[in-house]
């Protein structure tokens, strides 16, 4: 036992010398820390073959199938559709990952070593993230990036910018993924009809600042009651820049007409179209969902805005002391006066 590197062996080794001292089961089991069962199957295996019946069975075995290279073709699959592989099934089972592995790489395993191999890739069961092709190259979408952060990287100081963009809320609740008690599922009540709020919303795009405004229908006056609260929150700016995306009702005749009417206050950079990962307040608007509209339980659309204007007021409220904080932080230190 002291000359093997084998822990396991070891292990098995100190089992049965420890029943050799006359103890049982659970005491054998408590000391070497396993089950008693283990124990007692050891035991047995050293009573029917000795010594040599001790040492890992596993090493007869050959070549394990599940290697680095079996990992890695899993990992392909599973980047993949199986109706990249011809089935009909557009999601992933353990059987088919099974079934599949073994078609492309010759690798014949269980669901379980299946399994047991997501496990070691690191793999996740969760929900797809749905896009929209956008028509643009790419040659395209780096430029017009590369323009909009050269732009907010040198803004004078009498010029702000903002991300913009609009948010649907539904008294139906959007059902999301929760905590459940095993052989439960939680139920979420659903009004039936249907009502919709929408909120149009603007954030500074240092992060230090969150406008926004709502209506029960979403156009054109719904965008240009944000244009006004910008302009009351910075009356003195020379301009304001907005980052949006091309809905309609930010290009309408209505639109136009107000920003002419404003002499050229608002100068918008609209992103490539189906690029929300470029606008920053998509990530508020996610957040938003998960603390407000998933699985809500508000039977009205009012208790429900109300909600909506709560955690938005809080968020505003956090991002302006925030920038606050920073603001102090970054201020340099007085040295004080020399007494003479």
């Amino acid at each position: 036992m002291q000359k093997t590197k084998d822990a396991e062996y070891r292990t098995r080794l100190l089992i049965v010398l420890k029943y050799d001292e006359g103890k049982g089961a659970k005491v054998v089991a408590g000391m070497v820390g396993v089950v008693p069962s283990t124990a007692i199957r050891v035991l047995h295996r050293f009573q029917r073959g000795g010594e040599d019946s001790l040492v890992d069975q596993r090493r007869e075995n050959g070549v394990p199938k599940v290697d680095d290279d079996a990992r890695q073709a899993l990992a392909e699959i599973v980047a993949k559709s199986p109706q990249d592989f011809g089935w009909e099934r557009p999601t992933w089972t353990r059987e088919l990952l099974a079934l599949v592995l073994a078609e492309e790489a010759g690798v014949e395993v269980s669901e379980r070593t299946v399994g047991r191999m997501l496990d070691t890739l690191g793999a996740r069961y969760g929900s797809p993230k749905p896009i929209v092709f956008c028509p643009w190259s790419d040659r395209e979408k780096k430029a017009a990036y590369g323009r909009i952060r050269r732009l907010l990287a040198g803004l004078p100081g009498d010029e702000v910018a903002y991300f913009e963009d609009e948010v649907d809320i539904h008294l139906n609740p959007k059902i999301g993924r929760d905590w459940m008690l095993p052989r439960t599922q939680k139920l979420v009540l659903t009004p039936g009809n249907n009502v919709k709020r929408y909120v149009a919303g603007a954030l500074r795009a240092d992060g230090s600042d969150l406008v926004w405004v709502s209506s029960d229908r979403k156009r054109s006056l719904l965008f240009i009651d944000l244009l006004k609260a910008l302009r009351e929150r910075h009356p003195h700016a020379v301009r304001i820049h907005l980052v949006l995306d091309n809905f309609s009702i930010h290009k309408s005749k209505i639109t136009g007409r107000y920003l002419d009417d404003v002499g050229g206050v608002f100068h918008l950079h609209f992103l490539p179209p189906y690029s929300p990962d470029e606008n920053k307040i998509e990530r508020l608007w996610r957040d938003l969902h998960a603390n407000v509209t998933r699985n809500h339980r508000c039977t009205n659309i009012d208790s429900l805005m109300d909600n909506v204007d709560r955690f938005l007021t809080r968020e505003a409220a956090r991002r302006r002391s925030r920038a606050r904080h920073t603001t102090r932080t970054n201020l340099p230190r007085s040295r004080g006066r020399r007494v003479a």
